[in-house]
């Protein structure tokens, strides 16, 4: 299947949007996705990650005055000061081990069937995390990102080194991560909004330095259109996600992950659809 440029990048861009702070794996999708449109190689996984800017301006948006707020208190204000250390803190695992070992991902795990198997991996463990928190609601014991330690912190942050692994998802990670450490179902998906912004923009700012000499002149309409479709989608589902870990938990996703890597596993095994 091969669709004109442009639409190509509105519908992974979409992908991106929809996918990038759902516990699903947006990385996955846009892999699957990327192969079914005939949008695979070097260049296609660079179009990947640049387009998750347009996701994280999203989160900045919507976030804009807490944002703002940290940003004027960061020389006087104990509390901004404490936030921007825990993000800092839980950046550090997933850039060192991502620098050390990317090369090797992109290399053997950028592809559906890899991928398709951490969706069901993934799964489970967010399957496993729901009925601990059930079982034991007292093991909640911090309710706000505001409330979190820098040891806190690190312990996400080494959750978050596991979506290094395509199909795992970021924010599965990160969110799933948070509540085995104590923290409620809506600070942990705040908090992985917020560690969202200085992960995505390094590695997006990483990749494109590095690989800007893959982009033609033509990739840059590519790329922004992908980028204005990401935003808007991630818009929407970040307000909706809000509202949704309010009142709901995660055990929708754990099925519809353990449905989308039984289809791809079985759709390469029989033969039906050629993988990229």
């Amino acid at each position: 299947m091969v669709l004109p440029d442009l639409l190509t990048a509105a519908i992974l861009g979409v992908v991106e949007g929809l996918t990038e702070f759902l516990p699903v794996s947006s990385t996955g999708h846009l892999i699957v996705a990327g192969s079914l449109l005939g949008y695979t190689g070097d260049k296609a996984k660079l179009f990947e990650i640049v387009i998750q800017a347009g996701a994280i301006l999203a989160v900045c948006w919507e976030y804009r005055t807490k944002l703002i707020a940290v940003a004027s208190g960061i020389f006087g204000d104990r509390s901004a000061q404490r936030f921007v250390l825990n993000l800092f803190v839980a950046f550090l695992p997933a850039a060192i081990l991502g620098l050390a070992f990317s090369k090797a991902i992109k290399a053997n795990l950028f592809a559906p069937v890899p991928v398709a198997s951490a969706f069901i991996v993934g799964a489970l463990v967010i399957l496993w995390a729901e009925r601990r928190q059930k079982r034991n609601p007292a093991s909640v014991r911090i309710d706000s990102v505001d409330a979190m330690r820098w040891t806190d912190a690190l312990k996400i942050g080494c959750a978050q080194a596991f979506a290094l692994i395509p199909g795992t998802s970021r924010s599965g990670a990160t969110s799933i991560g948070g509540m085995l450490f104590g923290l409620s179902r809506t600070a942990a998906t705040e908090f992985s909004f917020f560690l969202a912004i200085p992960t995505l923009f390094a590695a997006t700012g990483y990749e494109f330095v590095k690989n800007r000499a893959l982009l033609a002149g033509g990739d840059l309409s590519m790329i922004g259109v992908g980028f204005a479709f990401a935003f808007v989608s991630a818009f929407l589902v970040v307000r909706w996600l809000l509202r949704y870990v309010a009142h709901h938990d995660f055990i929708p996703f754990v099925w519809y992950r353990i449905a989308f890597g039984v289809v791809i596993l079985a759709t390469s095994y029989f033969g039906l659809v050629r993988w990229d």
